[in-house]
């Protein structure tokens, strides 16, 4: 027989803490946003005004898969709508269910969705792999519990598949040449002008002796940060920008307790020149921010992104995630692109999301007849 406890109480969340231990170690592509600790973060800095809403799915009593989902206001220009979506906020590219039996956790979560008193104007499972990982189940579990979804691209990710190659020489092979060439002449400039130096650190989890946060590291990435254009940058989500600054030195600390840090900062003359921050999960290295310091030298973001390419290849790292966006680095170093969903289902008695949505339709039909 099967259940759903639905937990609004980050407190209460604690009992569960190993069954989603456990489910995340099972879950397909899984990464640092999808663990309990980061839930934990997100809520201790944005929970305010919020309602917290975790599935747990049950199979005659035991914790089959988790759906993490919270309620928040949007504003619009018809005024407040209320949303329920997956509690990510763009960090990342991708969320879904946590554990194994996706399609099942999905189904049964969806029908308790469709059967609870409705506090949502739009249920919007956003960063969705809809092409990939997920295979279209969260659409099709929508349908049948009855809110059906529109579907729609979201954001564009840049990868490397590092375990097509069976190393850097090879990975090299498959780019153009003139992209060869310039990762193999900036990294001579710089070893001939500077003393240069590769540090990685990628600590094991606290269960196995480790877990060290060395916060000598990320002090280094925030200055290189500090200098670069997420300076001035105005997202309010770079490494330096203060408004996230807590919320990122708690998961800095988390991730790295939980073995999922990934951070690589390259030094010229001793100084900290460029840095590429990222979570690691099973293999699969997710790219956060990256950023150089351009009064140093020229070149050494792209030398330090080569290195850490060549070191994951090294490492046996199955996947790199570049990051959403389509910079030209991006193009040149990644070997396919992945782009997530947003699916979309708006209740029939919303009003304010269901004129937005036609104003939307009308304007597209519009741009496309002219």
């Amino acid at each position: 027989m099967a259940d759903v406890v639905e937990v609004n109480s980050i407190a209460s969340l604690q009992s569960y803490h190993l069954a989603w231990t456990a489910l995340h170690a099972e879950t397909p592509r899984a990464s640092y946003f999808q663990t309990l600790e980061w839930l934990e973060n997100y809520w201790k800095h944005c929970g305010e005004g919020k309602r917290l809403r975790v599935l747990i799915v049950l199979v005659e009593g035991r914790p089959i898969g988790i759906l993490p989902l919270v309620e928040l206001t949007e504003t619009t220009k018809l005024g407040s709508v209320r949303v329920l979506t997956y509690p990510l906020d763009n960090w990342g590219p991708w969320f879904g269910p946590i554990g194994l039996n996706q399609t099942a956790t999905l189904a049964i979560a969806m029908k308790h969705l469709a059967q609870s008193p409705r506090t949502w104007d739009v249920f919007a499972p956003r960063w969705t792999a809809h092409n990939s990982t997920d295979r279209g189940r969260t659409e099709h579990a929508m349908q049948l519990a009855g809110l059906p979804a529109i579907v729609e691209d979201d954001q564009t990710t840049s990868v490397i598949e590092l375990d097509r190659f069976a190393d850097w020489e090879a990975y090299l092979a498959s780019r153009t040449a003139k992209t060869r060439h310039e990762l193999r002449r900036q990294r001579r400039r710089l070893s001939r002008n500077h003393h240069v130096e590769f540090v990685r650190h990628r600590p094991e989890p606290l269960r196995h002796g480790d877990g060290d946060p060395r916060w000598d590291l990320y002090h280094d990435c925030i200055a290189v940060a500090e200098k670069s254009w997420q300076a001035v940058s105005r997202t309010g989500n770079t490494l330096c920008h203060g408004t996230v600054s807590e919320q990122l030195a708690d998961a800095h600390e988390q991730a790295a307790r939980l073995g999922m840090l990934d951070m690589s900062v390259l030094y010229l003359d001793g100084k900290p020149a460029a840095y590429y921050y990222a979570y690691r999960c099973n293999g699969e290295v997710l790219g956060l921010r990256t950023g150089y310091d351009p009064n140093l030298a020229d070149g050494a973001g792209a030398v330090l992104l080569g290195m850490v390419i060549e070191d994951s290849l090294s490492r046996g790292d199955r996947r790199l995630d570049l990051g959403v966006g389509a910079e030209g680095y991006k193009a040149r170093l990644r070997t396919t692109v992945e782009k997530s969903s947003r699916l979309t289902h708006i209740a029939a008695s919303a009003w304010r999301p269901r004129a937005l949505r036609a104003a939307k339709w009308w304007t597209n039909r519009l741009r496309w007849a002219g």
